[in-house]
């Protein structure tokens, strides 16, 4: 990393559809948000803070730091809880803040390290973000599976639920093989943003794409927020969406301990 600092945010709400109370929820010894916090912090960031609207997680959070924020319950999304946290702390506007999300208890430290630098290294972007290779067909067709197209100085040009780019001549038929002769890409739902574009995204309005794909970065898109899209080969950490995810998470984790 460049000398120049960053931040780390991690939004965590208790109330979850899928799995309630999500990130007091136990692995291994720890909840899912100290685990979280705790790899957020093995990265070259100069602080990690989380972010919430319910005393429990406050209360938890106080166990091992005292760099927890209340925000409002009223936020539609991670970001607009981050934006709160950049007013309230009062950050320069050039301040560099990585959104770590708060069920991500493997992330990897240096997926981190590298969002902050592309934002560093790319000047013209107000979000830096990653992608990783698709490696078959079912990852391709599967809707839970954001892809991302990027021009070629990296910079996003979509982002779709749906296969792009749609081979034409390769999946006629109902073909769902993973062609061989052009790479798809996987989003890693990990951003960094500058302070500014964050306190200037909250006040954008809805646009219908971001609304029907249900992916908020599309919003950053359409305004003209340039996104930069780095690639890595280092596979994202399992995260952690229902019940059965916490099982296979503890049992990742103490494989790690024992290697």
């Amino acid at each position: 990393m460049h000398n120049k600092a960053f931040k780390i945010i991690i939004p965590a709400r208790y109330a979850s559809t899928r799995l309630a109370g999500k990130p007091l929820r136990n692995i291994a010894g720890k909840t899912m948000l100290q685990h979280t916090f705790e790899r957020a912090s093995l990265s070259a960031a100069e602080s990690v803070y989380v972010a919430t609207d319910d005393p429990r997680i406050e209360d938890s959070v106080h166990g091992y730091s005292p760099n927890v924020v209340m925000t409002l319950s009223s936020h539609q999304s991670g970001t607009d809880r981050l934006a709160e946290v950049v007013d309230k702390l009062a950050w320069d506007d050039e301040t560099i803040v990585v959104n770590v999300q708060g069920d991500e208890p493997l992330i990897l430290p240096e997926h981190i390290n590298s969002v902050a630098q592309a934002l560093i290294d790319n000047l013209e972007a107000g979000i830096a973000t990653l992608c990783y290779p698709i490696q078959s067909g079912e990852e391709l067709f599967d809707p839970n599976v954001v892809k991302v197209v990027r021009d070629s100085n990296d910079f996003a040009l979509y982002f779709s639920r749906a296969v792009i780019p749609w081979y034409r001549d390769k999946f006629v038929g109902g073909n769902r093989e993973l062609p061989t002769d052009i790479s798809y890409y996987r989003h890693i739902g990990i951003y960094a943003y500058r302070a500014k574009v964050l306190r200037a995204y909250c006040s954008l309005p809805n646009v219908p794409i971001e609304q029907v794909e249900s992916l908020e970065q599309l919003r950053a898109l359409s305004h003209g927020i340039k996104i930069h899209v780095g690639l890595t080969n280092e596979q994202p950490g399992h995260g952690v969406d229902v019940e059965k995810d916490l099982l296979l998470v503890e049992k990742l984790l103490k494989q790690s301990h024992h290697e």
